[in-house]
C-alpha cells in the first residue's frame, strides 16, 4: 500500500483522537456494557444494544485511525526546501481575478481537508493547479461552474 501524505498537525490530531478513544471512550463503553448486563435479560435490553453499537463504532474508528497513521507519510512543511513553490503543506494566498476576492488555503492530505477551515486536499482541482507554481503566477482551475483564474499572492510554509 502506498504512503498517504499527512501534515504534522494532521498526524497530531489523529493521535489525539486515538488516545481519547482508547483511554476515555473505550473504558466508558465497557462500563456501560457491564451496567446494562447487570440489568438482566440481554435480548430486550436497549441499553446493552446501544452500548454494543457504540463499542462497534469506537473499535472501528480506532482501527481506521491506526491504519491511517501506519500508512502515513508525515511531512513537516517547515523543514521542506520548496524554493518558493507551492508544495504539500504550503499555505497559499490567492486572489480570484474575476471576483477580486482573496482566499487562503493550506494544501493537506485527503483526511485533513476541510474547506471551511481553509484546508484543501492535495487531490482537489485547486491544489493540483497550484502545485509547483510560485507567487505571482496565474493558475486556471477547472471547476464544475467553469474555469476560475487565481493569482498566487503569497506562499508560506507554516
Amino acid at each position: 500500500m502506498s504512503k498517504v501524505p499527512l501534515t504534522v498537525k494532521g498526524a497530531e490530531k489523529l493521535r489525539a483522537e486515538l488516545e481519547e478513544l482508547k483511554s476515555v471512550v473505550r473504558p466508558r463503553i465497557i462500563n456501560a456494557i457491564a451496567t446494562a448486563r447487570a440489568h438482566g435479560d440481554l435480548k430486550e435490553n436497549a441499553e446493552y444494544h446501544a452500548a454494543k453499537e457504540q463499542q462497534s463504532f469506537a473499535e472501528g474508528r480506532i482501527a481506521e485511525i491506526e491504519g491511517k497513521l501506519a500508512n502515513a507519510q508525515i511531512i513537516d512543511v517547515t523543514k521542506v526546501d520548496a524554493n518558493g513553490k507551492v508544495v504539500f503543506g504550503a499555505t497559499v494566498a490567492l486572489e480570484d481575478i474575476d471576483a477580486e476576492k482573496r482566499v487562503t488555503y493550506q494544501v493537506v492530505g485527503e483526511d485533513e481537508a476541510n474547506i471551511k477551515e481553509g484546508r484543501i486536499s492535495i487531490g482537489s482541482p485547486i491544489a493540483r493547479a497550484l502545485i509547483g507554481k510560485e507567487a505571482g503566477d496565474v493558475v486556471i482551475v477547472k471547476a464544475p461552474a467553469g474555469n476560475i483564474e487565481y493569482e498566487i499572492i503569497s506562499i508560506e510554509y507554516i
